[in-house]
């Protein structure tokens, strides 16, 4: 089984876990890669989110070898085999544990700011993960939601190797696993998108679980809704999501490898969400089509594929008199430029993140949507290639650089700018439709 990222996963997990709805739950996701798979089990759930701090304890020479972990509350898991063989000293242990102790209390201010841990005292804990290999980190987290009074642990991951549940060792009193396969290398093989999250997008995560803007006390993000939208003869997949009051609508155009399931487009998505923006975020090709390269990176057809979702996004009644976007992510940016090149000033405003507008070619100059062109200041290439494309737009644009970024915005407080950034450019121009379509 593959699963194109981890809210792919996330969602498969989630309807395996359906039966635990309204039993008292909490959903606590393994930092960082767990917790987006958590999230949406946590969603469907209507259970809360919290994370379960772990930190795996690498051989000293050779760190991606985990020897054990440790977790809050003193909880410490140590593999004997791993620590002979590496022969590794108790000195070495102890110096290892007392670095990623320290970083242990870093992140859990980080991730949880002010507030205290959800309590777990007679409650299940579901444990989740994006993936099980060692099992050392799994078992650190079921101990800890022990300690932390747990009545009962169900440790849930979308992969696993064959004997998870030896492994494992009767730390958790139910193992969920949607597959485990007889071939297992690293978690990362059965994913499309493994992609590192940063603190940002964790953080944001747990913000809007606990029903509350990242960093503030703002109306907590609306739901989404899956609509089913026609793009000439077929049919797409898409999340929309419209806050009461909208004061208009955002189209996002991932990049190559990617969907609308992309955690850091979702991570923007709710932020223009608490500033009272729409969002639609939809996949740009069908299954079929993405198993062939060349589409992925056909900006004619993708552009068109925006048009025809645009075009059906404003016959539905609640985008009725809100003027329309685009946000753009790497190859999407291209895409996003030339469909808004070809409709003209019924695109309000186009955002891109980390793109290759120079994809978009002899489109650039037709681009009348105010454009803002975001780039991480060391993503010197693309940097390049935005201010070439820059050179060649005859609309009002901005080129802003993130001091210290680099392409996929991973570092503390990048994907955050990008937020900021996109938020207040769609703020200022995404005017009623009644200015904005003609």
């Amino acid at each position: 089984m593959f699963f194109t990222d981890r809210l792919d996963a996330g969602q498969r997990l989630a309807a395996r876990l359906a039966y635990l709805k309204d039993r008292s739950v909490v959903v606590l996701g393994l930092p960082r890669g767990g917790v987006p798979v958590a999230a949406q089990v946590a969603r469907e759930l209507n259970a809360p989110l919290d994370v379960c701090l772990v930190r795996k304890l690498g051989v000293p020479y050779q760190p991606e070898l985990g020897m054990g972990a440790i977790g809050e509350d003193g909880v410490r898991v140590i593999n004997d085999e791993v620590v002979r063989g590496a022969r590794v000293t108790r000195e070495q242990l102890a110096e290892v544990e007392s670095r990623e102790r320290e970083v242990l209390a870093l992140r859990a201010r980080r991730y949880r700011g002010e507030r205290q841990p959800v309590g777990l005292a007679g409650r299940t804990a579901v444990v989740v993960d994006d993936g099980v290999a060692t099992g050392s980190t799994a078992r650190a987290a079921c101990r800890i939601s022990r300690a932390r009074g747990a009545a009962r642990i169900v440790l849930a991951v979308p992969v696993a190797p064959r004997d998870w549940t030896e492994r494992l060792g009767g730390e958790a009193d139910e193992l969920v696993c949607l597959d485990t396969p007889r071939s297992f290398y690293a978690i990362g093989q059965f994913y499309d998108d493994f992609s590192q999250l940063g603190d940002d997008e964790v953080v944001g995560l747990l913000e809007q679980a606990a029903g509350r803007p990242h960093g503030t006390a703002a109306d907590p993000v609306p739901p989404d809704r899956e609509v089913d939208m026609a793009a000439g003869a077929l049919r797409l997949r898409g999340d929309l999501t419209v806050p009461d009051g909208a004061t208009g609508l955002v189209v996002f155009a991932h990049g190559s490898g990617s969907s609308r399931r992309s955690p850091r487009n979702r991570f923007v998505a709710a932020g223009l969400n608490r500033a009272g923006l729409g969002t639609l975020l939809f996949d740009l090709l069908t299954r079929d089509e993405e198993s062939d390269r060349a589409n992925v990176f056909d900006t004619d057809l993708l552009a068109g594929r925006l048009v025809d979702v645009t075009t059906w996004l404003r016959g539905q009644p609640e985008s009725e008199g809100l003027a329309v976007g685009y946000f753009g992510a790497s190859t999407g940016a291209a895409a996003a430029l030339c469909a808004a090149a070809e409709q003209g000033k019924r695109v309000a405003a186009v955002v891109s993140r980390g793109g290759r507008p120079d994809l978009a070619g002899p489109r650039l100059p037709a681009v009348a949507a105010p454009t803002l062109l975001i780039v991480g200041g060391h993503d010197p290439t693309v940097l390049g290639l935005n201010r070439q494309a820059q050179a060649r737009l005859r609309c009002e644009n901005r080129l802003a650089v993130v001091p210290g970024a680099t392409h996929l915005f991973e570092e503390p407080g990048a994907l955050e700018a990008v937020t900021d950034l996109a938020r207040d450019w769609f703020t200022d121009h995404l005017a009623p439709a009644a200015h904005a379509v003609v």
